[in-house]
């Protein structure tokens, strides 16, 4: 399965390691993870800003699901959520740190059947959330 994994990329990365645990736990699931930050799509050059909105359209377009990691602001995130959901009708996991305090309403707020929050505590926490969703859209395959 083919898994979009949003992260802040210039937004707040204070939760940016457990952003690296969501890919390495999607990969260690046997799925591909697509995300700036898997070293595996790094491009050779730096791409511009239109080049990067193509790129992650197009990875989300091609992804069966969506994993965010939300603790932190970012706009980039938060569209691509929205992206998802309303436009692709995508099915959303947004993973939140228990000691966030900045996680936008937008999210929280959104009470689509799309998307699911769920709270982690610690790494173990997080790739277990990571696991039972995407076990919920193997099944369904």
């Amino acid at each position: 399965m083919i898994v979009y994994c949003a992260a802040p990329i210039k937004g707040d990365q204070k939760f940016h390691n457990y952003c690296l645990d969501i890919i390495k736990q999607v990969s260690s699931l046997g799925h591909t993870a697509l995300s700036e930050l898997n070293s595996e799509f790094k491009p050779a050059i730096p791409l511009t800003d239109s080049e990067i909105f193509s790129r992650d359209i197009k990875w989300i377009d091609k992804s069966e699901i969506v994993i965010a990691e939300v603790s932190g602001p970012s706009l980039g995130v938060g569209f691509e959520i929205a992206y998802s959901i309303y436009k692709k009708k995508m099915n959303v996991l947004a993973l939140v740190n228990s000691e966030a305090l900045d996680v936008s309403a937008m999210v929280t707020g959104c009470h689509s059947e799309l998307l699911t929050i769920k709270k982690y505590a610690d790494t173990e926490d997080l790739k277990k959330s990571v696991s039972v969703f995407i076990k919920k859209f193997e099944s369904t395959k």
